[in-house]
């Protein structure tokens, strides 16, 4: 009961806080028909900033950083990012009424890293006093990475199955199955060795990714220290609440779009973000074991894990997989897997009181 009570506390005292509180108000104004709008260029543009400002931080801690502090956690998240679409593919993807393709897009944003929750949990920890690694957003494409490769690498694996067992029943009564066509036979090796090329590429070359990425580099290389004290991070808090707000109106608006889908996605959008979570939290645990990962650190390699992909995840997955169906995918992350995110993420902090 002391631990429940703790947890239940703790959820209670978060909920308070400012990031929070702007996600829900955001739902509010949108549930209550607000014509309050944010151009999208100055959502683009926020975006580009935090994550700019995630990966320089990240950059500068590397540079200090012991090597097996930094590839434990790196490893466990993608191991995360993976666990998570392999679940998915034996849960959703196999879910009566729910297509295997669609059901791999989801569960690839679902692995991959929501940036906007990412520096709503780094918000969150900051207000609450709670230490974590520099580098952790430096984990952000490993895991993102790894659940993309691997979902769509299993969706077209599945497609060209399916392609492949198909039956005819031809004119004369006889029965064949698949087709002599070479765009029905299984993926060669060196077919899946040009296509995880091409996510790859596809995916450095996403806004988020490349922001971050571009911020890392900076951070290692150069020496954007004073930048980085005046500017990005006076502006950090300020432009997160302005995102939340836009995240909140926006899981307001895509919850519609799950009336055109099957039960089972809105399902899978309450509960995975939870799961996943724990399974990050769990993997976070392992790592603070071996080499002494922060309290915060696990905390945010839930975080991360409980996350869907908002930003690098669904042009990734419209590109790659143009016959999945956007409004399942991004309707069940942006509408419900985010918030659901963002909103556990006291959750988490209390098992860490807990645990560790």
């Amino acid at each position: 009961m002391d631990i429940l009570a703790t947890i239940a506390s703790t959820v209670f005292e978060q909920m308070q806080k400012p990031t929070l509180a702007f996600l829900m108000m955001g739902v509010l104004l949108a549930a209550l028909g607000s014509k309050f709008e944010i151009p999208e260029p100055v959502y683009k543009f926020i975006v580009i900033l935090l994550l700019l400002k995630v990966g320089m931080g990240a950059g500068i801690s590397i540079r200090d950083a012991d090597l097996l502090s930094l590839i434990v956690p790196a490893l466990g998240a993608a191991f995360v990012g993976i666990a998570i679409v392999l679940i998915g593919s034996r849960t959703l993807a196999r879910w009566q009424g729910v297509s295997h393709i669609d059901g791999f897009a989801t569960a690839g944003l679902f692995g991959a890293v929501s940036a906007s929750t990412l520096a709503a949990g780094m918000a969150i920890l900051d207000e609450s006093g709670v230490a974590y690694e520099g580098f952790i957003g430096a984990l952000y494409p490993f895991m993102d990475i790894a659940a993309l490769v691997t979902a769509i690498a299993l969706a077209k694996v599945s497609a060209a199955r399916q392609q492949t067992t198909s039956i005819t029943i031809n004119a004369d009564g006889t029965v064949a199955a698949g087709g002599p066509e070479r765009a029905n036979a299984p993926l060669s090796v060196g077919d899946n060795g040009s296509m995880v090329r091409g996510i790859l590429i596809d995916t450095f070359r996403s806004p988020a990714i490349s922001a971050l990425v571009a911020g890392l580099a900076l951070g290692v290389f150069a020496q954007p220290d004073a930048v980085f004290k005046s500017f990005y991070e006076p502006l950090f808090r300020g432009l997160l609440s302005i995102l939340m707000l836009i995240m909140g109106m926006e899981a307001w608006s895509r919850l519609s779009e799950l009336r055109k889908v099957a039960l089972a996605y809105i399902l899978y959008g309450l509960t995975a973000p939870i799961i996943h979570g724990l399974l990050g939290f769990g993997v976070g645990l392992i790592a603070h074991e071996l080499t002494g990962f922060s309290a915060g650190g696990v905390i945010l390699l839930a975080v991360m894990g409980a996350s869907s992909s908002d930003i690098s995840g669904p042009p990734t997955m419209r590109a790659a997989l143009p016959e999945a169906n956007s409004s399942a995918y991004v309707g069940t992350s942006t509408g419900l897997g985010t918030p659901v995110a963002i909103l556990s993420i006291p959750l988490f902090i209390a098992l860490a009181e807990v645990f560790i």
